[in-house]
Protein backbone atom coordinates (compact mmCIF):
# COMPACT_ATOMS: atom_id res chain seq x y z
CA UNK A 1 0.00 0.00 0.00
CA UNK A 2 0.63 3.49 -0.77
CA UNK A 3 1.88 5.08 2.68
CA UNK A 4 0.54 8.39 1.77
CA UNK A 5 -2.12 7.26 -0.44
CA UNK A 6 -4.60 9.45 1.98
CA UNK A 7 -2.52 12.44 3.19
CA UNK A 8 -4.82 15.25 3.72
CA UNK A 9 -7.60 13.52 4.07
CA UNK A 10 -10.07 14.55 7.06
CA UNK A 11 -11.23 11.19 9.49
CA UNK A 12 -13.94 11.60 12.13
CA UNK A 13 -14.04 8.65 14.59
CA UNK A 14 -16.07 8.21 17.27
CA UNK A 15 -15.39 5.77 19.83
CA UNK A 16 -11.93 6.80 19.45
CA UNK A 17 -11.29 6.19 22.76
CA UNK A 18 -11.44 2.11 22.35
CA UNK A 19 -9.41 -0.89 21.48
CA UNK A 20 -10.89 -1.26 17.99
CA UNK A 21 -11.41 2.33 16.52
CA UNK A 22 -7.93 3.62 18.80
CA UNK A 23 -5.96 1.47 16.16
CA UNK A 24 -8.00 2.44 13.35
CA UNK A 25 -7.20 6.18 14.37
CA UNK A 26 -3.64 4.99 14.53
CA UNK A 27 -3.78 3.67 11.17
CA UNK A 28 -4.68 6.33 9.40
CA UNK A 29 -2.86 8.91 11.13
CA UNK A 30 0.30 7.18 10.21
CA UNK A 31 -0.81 7.23 6.50
CA UNK A 32 -0.77 11.05 6.47
CA UNK A 33 -4.47 11.46 7.52
CA UNK A 34 -5.86 14.12 10.14
CA UNK A 35 -7.75 12.74 12.91
CA UNK A 36 -10.34 13.93 14.79
CA UNK A 37 -11.15 11.77 17.98
CA UNK A 38 -14.82 11.57 19.40
CA UNK A 39 -15.75 10.30 22.48
CA UNK A 40 -17.14 10.57 26.01
CA UNK A 41 -14.08 10.04 28.13
CA UNK A 42 -11.59 13.18 27.09
CA UNK A 43 -8.26 11.67 28.81
CA UNK A 44 -8.81 7.99 26.11
CA UNK A 45 -9.00 10.52 23.48
CA UNK A 46 -5.74 12.32 24.71
CA UNK A 47 -4.04 9.41 25.02
CA UNK A 48 -4.66 8.23 21.48
CA UNK A 49 -3.89 12.17 20.61
CA UNK A 50 -0.82 12.02 21.94
CA UNK A 51 0.49 8.54 20.91
CA UNK A 52 -0.38 10.11 17.10
CA UNK A 53 1.32 13.38 17.38
CA UNK A 54 4.36 11.43 18.99
CA UNK A 55 4.60 9.69 15.75
CA UNK A 56 4.13 12.03 13.59
CA UNK A 57 0.12 12.27 13.05
CA UNK A 58 -2.31 15.05 13.55
CA UNK A 59 -5.11 14.49 15.54
CA UNK A 60 -7.35 16.25 17.89
CA UNK A 61 -9.55 15.25 20.79
CA UNK A 62 -13.45 16.38 21.37
CA UNK A 63 -15.45 14.94 24.22
CA UNK A 64 -18.91 13.96 22.57
CA UNK A 65 -21.97 12.10 23.31
CA UNK A 66 -22.83 10.66 20.10
CA UNK A 67 -26.70 10.56 21.26
CA UNK A 68 -27.00 14.28 21.93
CA UNK A 69 -27.29 16.25 18.33
CA UNK A 70 -26.22 19.25 19.65
CA UNK A 71 -23.04 18.12 21.02
CA UNK A 72 -22.21 16.61 17.81
CA UNK A 73 -23.58 19.39 16.04
CA UNK A 74 -20.30 21.36 18.71
CA UNK A 75 -18.12 18.81 17.49
CA UNK A 76 -18.64 19.10 13.65
CA UNK A 77 -17.87 22.96 13.91
CA UNK A 78 -14.52 21.80 16.02
CA UNK A 79 -13.43 19.92 13.17
CA UNK A 80 -14.45 21.75 10.61
CA UNK A 81 -12.41 24.64 12.61
CA UNK A 82 -9.12 22.79 12.66
CA UNK A 83 -9.15 20.68 9.67
CA UNK A 84 -12.00 22.54 7.31
CA UNK A 85 -13.97 19.13 6.24
CA UNK A 86 -14.94 15.48 6.81
CA UNK A 87 -13.73 13.03 4.25
CA UNK A 88 -13.77 10.04 5.88
CA UNK A 89 -16.41 9.12 9.03
CA UNK A 90 -16.01 6.20 10.88
CA UNK A 91 -19.17 5.58 13.61
CA UNK A 92 -17.39 3.26 16.57
CA UNK A 93 -19.37 4.67 19.46
CA UNK A 94 -21.53 2.07 21.44
CA UNK A 95 -21.17 -1.54 22.75
CA UNK A 96 -23.15 -3.33 25.54
CA UNK A 97 -24.12 -2.56 29.14
CA UNK A 98 -23.33 -5.61 31.34
CA UNK A 99 -26.91 -4.66 32.94
CA UNK A 100 -27.98 -5.70 29.53
CA UNK A 101 -26.91 -9.15 29.27
CA UNK A 102 -28.67 -12.10 30.35
CA UNK A 103 -26.63 -14.76 32.74
CA UNK A 104 -28.41 -17.57 31.26
CA UNK A 105 -29.13 -18.36 27.39
CA UNK A 106 -32.91 -19.89 27.56
CA UNK A 107 -35.83 -18.96 29.25
CA UNK A 108 -35.36 -19.78 33.13
CA UNK A 109 -38.88 -19.75 35.77
CA UNK A 110 -36.51 -18.20 38.43
CA UNK A 111 -36.14 -15.01 36.41
CA UNK A 112 -40.05 -14.23 37.04
CA UNK A 113 -38.96 -14.71 40.49
CA UNK A 114 -36.14 -12.66 40.27
CA UNK A 115 -34.06 -14.51 42.01
CA UNK A 116 -30.82 -13.31 42.89
CA UNK A 117 -28.22 -14.36 40.27
CA UNK A 118 -30.51 -15.14 37.48
CA UNK A 119 -30.74 -12.80 35.06
CA UNK A 120 -33.46 -13.30 32.15
CA UNK A 121 -35.10 -11.41 29.52
CA UNK A 122 -37.93 -11.02 32.01
CA UNK A 123 -35.95 -9.38 34.81
CA UNK A 124 -33.83 -7.14 32.56
CA UNK A 125 -34.21 -3.52 33.01
CA UNK A 126 -36.21 -2.27 30.39
CA UNK A 127 -34.67 1.19 30.47
CA UNK A 128 -31.27 -0.23 30.04
CA UNK A 129 -32.15 -2.51 27.35
CA UNK A 130 -33.44 0.67 25.72
CA UNK A 131 -30.39 3.36 25.98
CA UNK A 132 -28.22 0.19 24.84
CA UNK A 133 -30.72 0.35 21.10
CA UNK A 134 -30.29 4.19 21.51
CA UNK A 135 -26.39 4.22 22.09
CA UNK A 136 -25.54 2.23 18.63
CA UNK A 137 -28.52 3.33 16.80
CA UNK A 138 -28.00 7.00 16.98
CA UNK A 139 -25.09 6.64 18.18
CA UNK A 140 -24.67 6.01 14.28
CA UNK A 141 -27.90 7.59 12.93
CA UNK A 142 -26.71 11.25 14.26
CA UNK A 143 -23.13 11.68 12.97
CA UNK A 144 -24.55 10.56 9.84
CA UNK A 145 -27.06 12.96 9.64
CA UNK A 146 -24.42 15.65 10.89
CA UNK A 147 -21.03 15.20 9.13
CA UNK A 148 -22.66 13.15 6.40
CA UNK A 149 -24.77 16.63 5.10
CA UNK A 150 -21.17 18.48 5.22
CA UNK A 151 -20.06 15.35 3.04
CA UNK A 152 -22.89 15.99 0.69
CA UNK A 153 -22.63 19.80 0.11
CA UNK A 154 -18.65 18.53 -0.88
CA UNK A 155 -20.26 15.77 -3.20
CA UNK A 156 -17.87 13.17 -1.84
CA UNK A 157 -17.46 10.94 1.15
CA UNK A 158 -16.68 7.66 3.15
CA UNK A 159 -19.24 6.48 5.72
CA UNK A 160 -18.06 3.41 7.25
CA UNK A 161 -20.11 1.92 10.16
CA UNK A 162 -19.61 -0.73 12.76
CA UNK A 163 -21.72 -3.92 12.72
CA UNK A 164 -21.07 -7.08 14.39
CA UNK A 165 -22.23 -10.85 14.19
CA UNK A 166 -25.14 -9.79 15.88
CA UNK A 167 -25.62 -8.14 12.83
CA UNK A 168 -26.14 -11.70 10.64
CA UNK A 169 -27.31 -13.77 13.50
CA UNK A 170 -28.59 -13.54 16.77
CA UNK A 171 -25.88 -14.24 19.27
CA UNK A 172 -27.19 -15.77 22.42
CA UNK A 173 -27.62 -13.37 25.78
CA UNK A 174 -27.29 -10.11 23.95
CA UNK A 175 -30.84 -8.83 23.09
CA UNK A 176 -30.90 -5.34 22.84
CA UNK A 177 -27.00 -4.98 21.64
CA UNK A 178 -27.81 -7.91 18.42
CA UNK A 179 -31.21 -5.96 17.89
CA UNK A 180 -29.16 -2.69 17.62
CA UNK A 181 -26.69 -4.08 15.44
CA UNK A 182 -28.96 -6.03 12.85
CA UNK A 183 -30.27 -1.90 12.63
CA UNK A 184 -27.07 -0.96 11.50
CA UNK A 185 -26.45 -2.90 8.69
CA UNK A 186 -30.20 -2.91 7.94
CA UNK A 187 -29.52 1.66 8.25
CA UNK A 188 -25.82 0.98 6.05
CA UNK A 189 -27.87 -0.45 3.02
CA UNK A 190 -30.32 2.02 2.87
CA UNK A 191 -28.33 5.17 3.74
CA UNK A 192 -25.74 3.86 0.69
CA UNK A 193 -28.91 3.94 -1.37
CA UNK A 194 -29.84 7.12 -0.34
CA UNK A 195 -26.69 9.24 -0.39
CA UNK A 196 -24.93 7.53 -3.79
CA UNK A 197 -26.39 10.52 -5.66
CA UNK A 198 -24.00 12.82 -3.11
CA UNK A 199 -20.84 10.74 -4.07
CA UNK A 200 -21.07 9.30 -0.93
CA UNK A 201 -20.14 5.71 -0.41
CA UNK A 202 -21.57 4.03 2.92
CA UNK A 203 -20.35 0.93 3.83
CA UNK A 204 -19.76 -1.41 7.09
CA UNK A 205 -17.11 -3.67 8.97
CA UNK A 206 -18.40 -6.47 10.97
CA UNK A 207 -15.93 -7.78 13.68
CA UNK A 208 -15.67 -11.35 14.72
CA UNK A 209 -14.48 -11.93 18.54
CA UNK A 210 -12.35 -9.54 19.22
CA UNK A 211 -10.86 -8.89 22.79
CA UNK A 212 -11.42 -5.53 24.70
CA UNK A 213 -11.65 -4.83 28.23
CA UNK A 214 -15.12 -5.37 28.25
CA UNK A 215 -15.12 -8.87 26.17
CA UNK A 216 -12.09 -9.90 27.76
CA UNK A 217 -14.19 -10.02 31.24
CA UNK A 218 -16.78 -12.08 29.72
CA UNK A 219 -14.61 -14.42 27.63
CA UNK A 220 -11.25 -15.90 29.68
CA UNK A 221 -10.37 -16.06 33.08
CA UNK A 222 -7.93 -14.11 35.63
CA UNK A 223 -5.65 -17.40 35.11
CA UNK A 224 -5.34 -16.51 30.95
CA UNK A 225 -7.76 -19.06 30.51
CA UNK A 226 -11.27 -19.17 28.50
CA UNK A 227 -14.85 -18.93 30.09
CA UNK A 228 -17.83 -21.34 28.73
CA UNK A 229 -18.47 -18.49 26.32
CA UNK A 230 -15.23 -18.20 25.28
CA UNK A 231 -14.31 -21.91 24.60
CA UNK A 232 -17.57 -21.55 22.42
CA UNK A 233 -17.02 -19.11 20.25
CA UNK A 234 -13.42 -20.54 19.59
CA UNK A 235 -14.54 -23.67 19.12
CA UNK A 236 -17.22 -22.42 16.09
CA UNK A 237 -14.23 -19.99 14.70
CA UNK A 238 -12.18 -22.20 12.28
CA UNK A 239 -9.05 -19.95 12.89
CA UNK A 240 -9.59 -20.66 16.62
CA UNK A 241 -7.98 -17.42 17.92
CA UNK A 242 -10.20 -14.29 18.83
CA UNK A 243 -9.31 -11.05 16.77
CA UNK A 244 -7.01 -8.49 17.19
CA UNK A 245 -7.37 -4.92 16.87
CA UNK A 246 -5.01 -4.07 13.37
CA UNK A 247 -6.44 -7.20 11.48
CA UNK A 248 -9.30 -4.51 10.84
CA UNK A 249 -7.77 -1.95 9.60
CA UNK A 250 -7.09 -3.72 5.95
CA UNK A 251 -10.54 -4.25 5.51
CA UNK A 252 -11.43 -0.55 6.69
CA UNK A 253 -8.31 1.09 4.36
CA UNK A 254 -10.07 -1.04 1.08
CA UNK A 255 -13.56 0.27 1.93
CA UNK A 256 -11.78 3.93 2.19
CA UNK A 257 -9.86 3.87 -0.89
CA UNK A 258 -12.45 4.89 -4.39
CA UNK A 259 -9.77 3.45 -6.05
CA UNK A 260 -9.72 0.37 -4.93
CA UNK A 261 -13.12 0.29 -3.66
CA UNK A 262 -14.96 2.59 -5.57
CA UNK A 263 -17.87 0.45 -7.15
CA UNK A 264 -18.38 -0.36 -3.35
CA UNK A 265 -21.42 0.66 -1.45
CA UNK A 266 -23.93 -0.80 0.92
CA UNK A 267 -22.17 -3.74 2.23
CA UNK A 268 -21.25 -5.17 5.61
CA UNK A 269 -18.19 -7.15 5.85
CA UNK A 270 -17.24 -9.66 7.82
CA UNK A 271 -13.50 -9.97 9.42
CA UNK A 272 -14.70 -13.11 11.42
CA UNK A 273 -11.76 -15.47 11.50
CA UNK A 274 -14.44 -17.89 9.25
CA UNK A 275 -16.98 -17.61 12.31
CA UNK A 276 -20.31 -16.96 10.01
CA UNK A 277 -18.81 -19.53 7.94
CA UNK A 278 -19.59 -22.58 10.34
CA UNK A 279 -22.59 -23.69 11.43
CA UNK A 280 -21.70 -25.09 14.33
CA UNK A 281 -22.34 -28.85 13.27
Amino acid sequence: MNEQKFKGKVAVITGAGGTLCSEMARNLARQGVKVALLGRTIEKLQKVEKDISQNGGIAISISTDVTDQEQVELGFKKVKDSFGRCDILINGAGGNQPDAVTTVSEFNPKELDRTEGVRGFFNLDMNIFGNVIVSNTMGTVIPCFIFGRGMAKQRSGNIINMASMNSFRPLSRVGAYGMAKAGIMNFTQWLAAYLAPAGIRVNAIAPGFFLNDRSRKLLTTPDGGYTERGHNILRQTPMKKFGEAPELTGCLNWLIDDEASGFVTGVTIPVDGGFLADSGV
